[in-house]
C-alpha cells in the first residue's frame, strides 16, 4: 500500500509539529481510511507511530510509512489486547506521548428498531473501546508527567439524522462524555483529552455510497462538500501537539459546518 497520495502530495509540508513524540493510533486499517491517513500525517509531522487495528491491514500501512511506524493487531474490546498494545509501544519506542483512538465500526443499520445485537456491536467498539484505550493511556502517561489523547467521535453525537443509527449516535455521544470525564479527572496529571467529531467524510467505506445519498450527505455541510480523511487527521495532529497545550475537554466538529445547521 502506498501512503495516501493526498498526504504525500499535500501542500502542507512537515512543520515538525509532533517531532520526538510517540503515538499509539487505533483503527489504522487500509489506505484512505481516517486511521491510516492519520498515521501518515503523524509520521509526516515527526512522530513515531504504533499503527493498531483488528483487520491485519495495519501491517501494510506500517510498511508504507517506513521505520517510524510499527504495526500491532488487537481487538479493542478486549482489555488484555489493549494493555498489550501499550506495552508493545513502550517496548518498541520507549514511551507513549499520544493516543489517537480512531477505531470504530459503522452504524449502517437503517431498520425501524434497534436490535440488541446492533447496540452491543456499536457500544462495545465505540464506547467500551474508548474507555479501555483511554484508561491504559492514562496509566502510561501519568507517571511520565502527561500526554495527549484524541478520541474520534462524530457529528452524529450532537443531534439526530434519520440516516444514522440511533445506537451509533448514542455510542458517539458516550465518547464525548468519556472524553470530558477523562479530561477533568486527569488534567492535574498533565493529560489533555479532546475529541474530533467528523461530519460526512470521503473515507474508503464511503466511496461506494449511492449518488443520491452522496449528494444528500454532502449537502448537509455549510461548505456543500464532504470532508477528507486528511482534514480530520490534521486537526487531530494539532490537538496532539504542544501548540494545543491549553486545550482539553472539548469536542471539535470537523464537519464543514454540518452541526451549525442542526436544530
Amino acid at each position: 500500500m502506498a501512503i495516501d497520495d493526498r498526504v504525500k502530495n499535500s501542500p502542507y509540508r512537515s512543520s515538525g509539529l509532533l517531532a520526538g513524540k510517540v503515538a499509539v493510533i487505533t483503527g489504522v486499517g487500509a489506505a484512505e481510511t481516517i486511521g491510516a491517513v492519520t498515521a501518515a500525517v503523524f509520521v509526516r509531522e515527526g512522530a513515531q507511530v504504533l499503527a493498531a487495528d483488528i483487520s491485519g491491514a495495519q501491517k501494510e500501512t506500517a510498511i508504507a510509512l517506513g521505520p517510524a511506524a510499527a504495526p500491532f493487531q488487537l481487538d479493542i474490546t478486549r482489555e488484555e489486547d489493549v494493555a498489550a498494545m501499550f506495552a508493545h509501544a513502550v517496548e518498541t519506542f520507549g514511551r507513549v506521548d499520544i493516543l489517537v483512538n480512531v477505531a470504530g465500526n459503522p452504524g449502517a443499520r437503517r431498520g425501524e428498531e434497534v436490535t440488541v445485537e446492533e447496540y452491543e456491536s456499536l457500544t462495545s467498539v465505540h464506547l467500551l473501546g474508548t474507555l479501555l484505550t483511554n484508561k491504559h493511556a492514562v496509566r502510561m502517561m501519568a507517571p511520565a508527567g502527561g500526554g495527549a489523547i484524541m478520541n474520534f467521535s462524530s457529528a452524529a453525537s450532537f443531534n439526530i439524522d434519520k440516516l444514522i443509527s440511533p445506537a451509533y449516535s448514542a455510542a458517539k455521544a458516550g465518547v464525548n462524555a468519556l472524553t470530558k470525564s477523562f479530561a477533568v479527572h486527569h488534567g492535574p496529571q498533565g493529560i489533555r483529552v479532546n475529541a474530533v467529531a467528523p461530519g460526512f467524510t470521503l473515507s474508503k467505506k464511503n466511496h461506494g455510497v449511492p449518488p443520491e445519498i452522496m449528494q444528500n450527505l454532502s449537502g448537509k455541510a455549510a461548505l456543500a462538500r464532504p470532508g477528507t480523511p486528511q482534514e480530520q487527521a490534521d486537526v487531530a495532529a494539532f490537538l496532539a501537539s504542544d501548540r494545543a497545550s491549553f486545550v482539553t475537554g472539548v469536542v471539535v466538529p470537523v464537519d464543514g459546518g454540518w452541526t451549525a445547521r442542526l436544530a
